[in-house]
């Protein structure tokens, strides 16, 4: 599908769900809503149900509110933060379930080597590697976090840089970077699908968003003992919990952002408890199956309530 207007392909999905019978059909971005809300009309699909990951505002308009609301059973959000938007965005708060997203744990588990990264960057045993995952677009922040290392090569020279990710602002960043005179401590290593390895390199992990729906790098981070720096933004907060499984700072001050590095940089007994009671923290709760034994028992319940026979 191009864009929200292809009925072509909303034309084409709905022969195939009236091919096959389709009882539920469930969306995961805002393209698959309006698609295949409009072919499971077509094709008469009694059940459906919209996954929202993000806290972007919904737009003020008849067709957005439409898109969440007409014959949607259920809206998922992966975290309060999410429901919070969707409900200042007009959706009734008893038509949202909040279900955290999960993660699979044994790509973390099975990372053998932790010296990685500073075997195929030559970094020193003093440098101390802090990392971000996530794409180069302006709701993460980065150009907050580039203005901070500038602090952090002033106040830190140990502190070294990775950034993990694509996306549209690249070259912008990338001169940032240069006019920052930061270049020597800041390491763009691009879309890399090795996530576990160059994590388990990693002294810190940081997160710059000032927009996130939950922020699943940083399960992926505390997977992998990682102490973690993040901002108090959308769903953050309920995974990292101040001075329990990370630091916060507000969102867009560089200069909080850069103390809390600091702090984790010289107190490296705080950065090992935090890192502890983080992984600690995703293990009991955000795991791929409870996640998905969470939304399987709300497609059981959705279809209890219509009469409608899911499980052949």
């Amino acid at each position: 599908m191009g864009s929200e207007a292809s009925f072509g392909a909303t034309f084409r999905l709905a022969r195939e769900m009236r091919r096959r019978c389709c009882r539920l059909a469930h969306f995961h971005d805002a393209h698959g809503a309006a698609v295949g809300g409009r072919a499971a009309s077509w094709a008469k699909v009694p059940l459906r149900i919209i996954h929202r990951r993000v806290d972007f505002p919904i737009k003020k308009n008849a067709a957005s509110k439409r898109k969440y609301t007409k014959d949607v059973d259920a809206i998922i959000a992966i975290s309060e933060g999410v429901k919070k938007v969707l409900v200042e965005g007009g959706i009734p708060d008893t038509r949202i379930e909040v279900i955290t997203s999960g993660i699979d744990f044994s790509p973390f588990e099975e990372v053998g080597s932790r010296d990685f990264l500073r075997r195929e960057f030559s970094f020193g045993p003093d440098e101390y590697l802090t990392g971000i995952v996530a794409a180069l677009e302006d709701h993460k922040g980065h150009t907050f976090l580039f203005r901070a290392a500038k602090i952090l090569k002033k106040r830190a020279p140990g502190v070294r840089l990775v950034v993990v990710g694509s996306g549209s602002l690249e070259m912008e960043l990338h001169s940032q970077v240069r006019d920052l005179g930061v270049e020597d401590i800041v390491y763009f290593l691009g879309f890399r699908d090795d996530v576990p390895r160059i994590l388990a390199s990693l002294d810190l992990f940081v997160l710059s968003s000032h927009l996130e729906g939950l922020g699943s790098s940083l399960l992926d981070a505390m997977a992998s003992r990682l102490p973690v720096v993040a901002t108090r933004t959308g769903g953050i907060p309920e995974i990292v919990i101040e001075g329990q499984t990370g630091l916060l700072v507000p969102p867009k001050e560089p200069e909080a952002l850069a103390e809390a590095i600091i702090k984790l940089y010289r107190d490296r007994d705080l950065a090992a408890r935090l890192a502890g009671q983080g992984y600690e923290f995703v293990h009991k709760g955000f795991s791929a199956a409870a996640m998905a034994e969470k939304v399987l028992a709300l497609y059981r319940r959705l279809a209890a309530e219509k009469g409608i026979k899911l499980d052949d």
